[in-house]
């Protein structure tokens, strides 16, 4: 690779569950694509010093700091990678944005609709600066997923007549589960929905080309209370004797309607018992079908509907071939990719996307168009699950830079997020961003 290529310098805010997804994606992605930038890893950002710097030395980062304002600051840092919980995207992709930082903020985009407008405007201001902004929505990468959205824009799907989509886990299951900040609704907005949900939601409209613009929902919390967590490791922790509330949903169901008129149904949960990481979707339409489930994710099954009956049935799609999407670079045919490898995909159309001047996808227009969803299903399932219409584009809308979108980013009095919390600045109330 040419030392001549232009440098990209990282900022990563958080290094827990996604952190650590994120940081081997951006270890892996040079040493395995030919990038037009090169990517480096130049600090990683936690509220506690010693623990931060601890988790800079063994995920790859030059550097580590306690606020993450400071990094804004830094020249040698060009885009900030926010994976933190989901209370503090908005200030902090506000305040980079305005900053002329580039910024990945991994799903959801936001904890409200308010704040995912304001964070939408302070992109579109950002970007006649050449300032980009993208979403996390990483499962677009799995090469079989994108196997099916290539598919249905060829036409060989036809006309989509119906979606069905899940996100079933099971790691709350357990009423003894302990406590973390996913089951704070001021700290993760929602639960099943936004956690899992948002990400059916996304690849619903990703494949299809259609946005979901009604909804007819319900929201369950099975278990109100759970012990508070001694110790915490990405989902999981140890649990103590003292009990508190769970205050988001365990559980979203809703059908939905998409604006080329078919039917979609779409559950997501966390009590699926069994269930690790079932992300299925399936999309029928007048000339055939596609489905994927991620627990084999390597594989797409198409149905062929002009086959002949004696041979009719789902062609089993190995997606490991070099002509697939992405899998060119990685390993001999039939040798599979895994979870990681979605966001090392990120990686490399984010950088190759900001070398063109382009903007990348999910854009922040995309996340906001899923939180719209979002926040439709919460005001359908509020109203007794009456038929909602998903918020369109001239319903709501806050110019950037103004009073509103800064308040709704929480950053007009330079307080951080919601319940003036600031991410990485050693209060002990922050939201800890190891968990």
């Amino acid at each position: 690779m040419s030392e001549e290529r232009r440098r990209l310098g990282v900022a990563m805010i958080g290094y827990a569950f996604m952190g650590r997804a994120h940081s081997q994606a951006w270890r892996v992605a040079p040493r395995f694509f030919d990038l037009p930038m090169t990517p480096e890893m130049t600090v990683l950002v936690g509220r506690d010093g010693a623990r931060a710097a601890a988790a800079a030395a063994r995920l790859g980062w030059a550097d580590a700091e306690t606020d993450w304002r400071r990094v804004l600051e830094r020249d040698d840092v060009g885009l900030v990678d926010i994976c933190s919980p989901g209370s503090t995207h908005a200030e902090i992709a506000v305040a980079a944005l305005e900053a002329g930082k580039h910024v990945l903020v991994e799903k959801p985009m936001a904890n409200t609709l308010a704040e995912a407008e304001a964070m939408a405007a302070a992109a579109r201001a950002a970007a006649p600066s050449g300032v980009r902004a993208m979403v996390g929505f990483s499962y677009r990468r799995v090469p079989a997923v994108a196997l099916a959205r290539q598919l249905v824009a060829d036409g060989r799907l036809g006309t989509i007549r119906q979606v069905r989509a899940q996100y079933l886990q099971d790691w709350l299951a357990d009423p003894d589960a302990p406590l973390s900040w996913r089951l704070d609704k001021e700290q993760a907005g929602s639960g099943a929905l936004g956690d899992i949900g948002a990400h059916i939601v996304d690849l619903a409209q990703f494949i299809t080309g259609q946005r979901v613009v009604g909804v007819s929902a319900m929201l369950d919390t099975f278990v109100h209370e759970r012990p508070v967590a001694e110790s915490s490791d990405g989902l999981h922790g140890t649990a103590g004797t003292e009990r508190g509330p769970v205050t988001v949903d365990d559980a979203a169901s809703f059908l939905a309607r998409l604006s080329g008129g078919a039917p979609a149904v779409f559950e997501a949960t966390r009590f699926a018992w069994g269930r690790k990481n079932a992300m299925r979707i399936e999309v029928t339409g007048s000339l055939g079908a596609v489905a994927f489930d991620f627990e084999d994710m390597n594989v797409l099954q198409y149905f062929d509907a002009v086959d002949e009956d004696l041979t009719a049935g789902f062609r089993r799609i190995v997606v490991t071939e070099p002509v697939h999407p992405y899998v060119g670079a990685w390993w001999p045919a039939g040798h599979g990719l895994g979870y990681e490898h979605a966001f090392t995909h990120q990686v490399v159309d984010l950088v190759g996307a900001l070398a063109a001047g382009e903007q990348p996808t999910p854009s922040f227009e995309d996340g906001l168009a899923v939180q719209r969803v979002l926040d439709a299903v919460e005001r359908s399932a509020a109203a007794s699950s009456v038929f909602t219409q998903v918020r369109a584009d001239d319903d709501a809308g806050t110019p950037a830079g103004s009073t509103a979108a800064r308040a709704a980013a929480g950053s007009v009095s330079g307080s951080a997020t919601a319940g003036g919390t600031a991410v990485g600045s050693g209060d002990a109330a922050e939201p800890d961003l190891t968990q």
